[in-house]
């Protein structure tokens, strides 16, 4: 009798899950980190370590401890924002954008041009291809949909454009930003995107239509060197991170910038003081906060004024249009990657010189430091979440 329920069960459930009336069970969540060995910040200063070796590290954070699931020896780098990765809406693919390379002796670095696709469906997940894109892609965002990706080309002034059918990736084309970009970011309803414009402390406005990309023109002014930028889920309110200082701690204090979405033509509304250098800025799924992480003069020389030996997170409310300071929050040295679960409840931070990620509880508004910490292989510039 109790067999013959349960099969009756196992059936009742699957025929619920053909017809669509219950939603597909979730093995795995993950975030993504991208782990550079080779160039190193020691003591303020870039020290290249030929022999170091780049990864991306996948966690899983769907139990109740999350679990580095495994780490492929994919290059990556810690030159571009901490947003040049990310995983596609369904959690079947990831991409990772090799920003340079080395050159043939070793001794610096030069803008590479590859995309490397990640296959998460498989167990353990791979890199089944790469792309070749422009030069030095950066900055990336796959479209809501999961149908296209966009890439920041910093060495160039343009944007590649990535179609994505099922697990098969493919360059289609650029767009000309005019200045060179650092990063992308869609709007929710994927019909617009911002392109971060680092040299000349602008944001472009970008239209979408299925895959066609236009640049409108529309360059807003924001703060000094901006690097990255998020949308709040209701796609009202776009916040740009400010790095300031040529993307480097200085001792001054940086802000990130408010753009009303709503508006028309979209337009900056506010400036919010956060701390020195803010590299990476994240909102929340839930819509209620956003956080930056500071590099808060812990890539400096030791003997500078401003050296800090740790980094810093700025927690921000977001009630509508108006952006408070709530916390700010010490952390590892460098920190600059950020991610959040997709349920809003955890946050993560990477802690470049610590190579590790901090866990941090989020209660609505507040966020808390567990003291727990994911150790990697390599150190993390780079972190994502699912494209939500």
């Amino acid at each position: 009798m109790k067999t013959t329920s349960g099969k009756l069960w196992t059936s009742i459930v699957a025929g619920l899950l053909l017809a669509g009336m219950l939603p597909a069970l979730t093995f795995a969540q993950y975030i993504i980190t991208g782990n550079d060995n080779k160039a190193l910040v020691v003591d303020g200063k870039l020290v290249i370590r030929p022999e170091g070796r780049q990864s991306v590290s996948l966690i899983d954070i769907s139990g109740r401890t999350p679990v580095v699931k495994v780490s492929l020896p994919i290059l990556n780098s810690i030159f571009g924002p901490p947003t040049n990765l990310a995983i596609s809406p369904d959690e079947t693919l990831a991409l990772v954008a090799e920003a340079v390379k080395l050159n043939e002796d070793a001794s610096k670095f030069v803008p590479s041009d590859q995309v490397h696709v990640i296959d998460l469906t498989v167990n353990p997940p791979k890199e089944i291809e790469s792309i070749t894109v422009g030069r030095q892609p950066s900055g990336m965002a796959i479209h809501p949909s999961g149908k296209m990706a966009l890439v920041a080309n910093r060495a160039e002034t343009s944007i590649s454009i990535l179609s994505i059918q099922g697990k098969t990736v493919r360059y289609v084309g650029d767009v000309d930003t005019k200045d060179g970009v650092t990063h992308v970011v869609f709007t929710p309803d994927g019909k617009r995107a911002l392109a971060t414009k680092f040299t000349s402390n602008k944001v472009s406005l970008l239209e979408v239509d299925g895959m066609n990309v236009t640049y409108t023109g529309r360059d807003l002014p924001v703060g000094i060197n901006p690097y990255n930028a998020d949308i709040t889920p209701d796609g009202k309110l776009a916040i740009v991170a400010n790095t300031g200082g040529g993307g480097r701690s200085d001792g001054n204090i940086d802000t990130v910038t408010l753009i009303d979405m709503e508006a028309n033509p979209p337009r900056v509304i506010d400036h919010v003081v956060v701390g020195d250098a803010p590299e990476g800025i994240v909102i929340s799924p839930t819509g209620k906060i956003a956080v930056t992480g500071n590099l808060n003069g812990s890539d400096a020389p030791p003997d500078a004024f401003f050296y800090k030996p740790y980094g810093s997170i700025t927690v921000l409310s977001i009630e509508g249009k108006k952006v408070t300071k709530l916390q700010e929050i010490t952390l590892g040295p460098i920190t600059e990657a950020l991610a959040f679960s997709p349920d809003g409840k955890w946050l993560y931070v990477g802690n470049l010189n610590h190579q590790d990620v901090s866990v941090l509880k989020v209660d609505g508004r507040r966020v808390t430091d567990t003291g727990k910490n994911i150790p990697l292989p390599g150190r993390p510039g780079a972190m994502r979440g699912r494209t939500r």
